[in-house]
Formats: structure tokens, C-alpha cells, sequence
């Protein structure tokens, strides 16, 4: 987890989680697992609940998921805040792991989510994409997720292990719909994903 990264997350915390201080906050880390640094002290607040998941145990890995697109182990609608850094770049199909972040998330929840647009081929165990904010939109717009911010970190920190990352920043939120349209979303989705997983044998 390299210095910008870091610092991009500790922006979004300060300029969108005040209201929450002193709060309950479900927060879950996708693609946790500690690599030189991670966010689980940036979330560490009175009542914010972090948890850590990612595919294989390892350190800050609170919960092993079992299935890279199906999320069986966190319910529908139970995450008030999802964030993930430097992981999407590994997901072979992040379209489907968009419409998960949609699932999981509460009504009103939020997702930042850190990728890098530019830097080296780093496969762990693939390097398939660099995002871009139109790419981003993107995942946002396949998620059916309100697109609150997208930028790319094009200063350069002065961090030798930061600066050829150029990190691209997507904060969504999941619009709050009436039941009825919050249930034909929820079909649609995972009708989604399922036909794209099958797609994938």
C-alpha cells in the first residue's frame, strides 16, 4: 500500500464521514490484506466497525471470502461504507464485482474506491486494467451507483513509491429507492451477475 493511496484515503475520510463521528459505521475493506501499510487505522473511530476481506487469510483479513463475484458472506444491504484500494486493478471482471459493491451496500451507503490509471505491471496474481475517471463512471454506472466524485491524482507527492501510480478515486452512494424499485433493481442485478458469471465458464 504505497503513500498516496494512504493519503487519498485519509481525504475522503475527512471530507465525507464528519457526519458520522461518534456513530455506528459498518465498514468493510475489500482486499485487505496488509502490504507494507493499510486502512484499518485511518477507520479507527468510536463505533466504526472495520472489517477486513479479501480472497486467501493473511494480516487485517477479518473474513476470507470464498467466491471473487459472489460475496456470500456479507448480506444484502448491510455496509454503510465499502472501501478497496489498489485491488481492482487485480479483478478480472470488475463489472461484477461493481454489482456486488451495489449489494452489499445499505441504502444511502457510500464506497470510495482507489485504483491506479498508470505504473508497472504488478500481477497478484493478474494485472489486467488502469482506470481512468471515465472508467471509473463506468463502474459506477454498471452498479447503478450515484457517482458523488471521480479524480486522478495527477500530483506528484515526492514519494518514490507513490508517484508512477497516478491513483484514480471513484466515491459512489447507493441511491435510496422505494421498496419497489430497490427489489426490481436487486432482481436486475443479480440477474446480471449471474448471466455475466456464466458467461465467464
Amino acid at each position: 500500500m504505497h503513500l498516496s493511496s494512504l493519503i487519498n484515503m485519509e481525504r475522503f475520510r475527512d471530507k465525507y464521514l464528519g457526519e458520522y463521528l461518534g456513530k455506528r459505521l459498518d465498514i468493510v475493506d475489500l482486499g485487505s490484506t496488509e502490504m507494507g501499510a493499510c486502512y484499518r487505522p485511518i477507520f479507527d473511530k468510536p463505533h466504526w466497525n472495520y472489517l477486513g476481506v479479501d480472497l486467501t487469510p493473511g494480516p487485517n483479513v477479518d473474513r476470507v471470502l470464498q467466491r471473487p463475484y459472489d460475496w456470500r458472506e456479507i448480506p444484502n444491504g448491510s455496509v454503510d461504507l465499502l472501501v478497496s484500494g489498489q485491488v481492482l486493478e487485480h479483478v478480472e471482471f470488475f463489472w461484477i464485482t461493481a454489482l456486488e459493491v451495489s449489494r452489499v451496500l445499505k441504502p444511502g451507503g457510500i464506497a470510495c474506491l482507489i485504483a491506479p490509471s498508470s505504473g508497472p505491471e504488478h500481477r497478484y496474481p493478474v494485472d489486467c486494467w488502469r482506470f481512468y475517471p471515465d472508467g471509473m463512471r463506468a463502474f459506477a454506472k454498471v452498479a447503478r451507483l450515484h457517482c458523488v466524485e471521480v479524480y486522478t491524482d495527477w500530483e506528484n507527492s515526492g514519494d518514490p513509491g507513490s508517484d508512477f501510480w497516478h491513483d484514480t478515486v471513484l466515491v459512489v452512494r447507493k441511491p435510496i429507492r422505494s421498496p419497489i424499485r430497490a427489489l426490481a433493481v436487486r432482481i436486475l442485478q443479480s440477474v446480471q451477475r449471474r448471466v455475466m458469471s456464466v458467461a465467464m465458464l
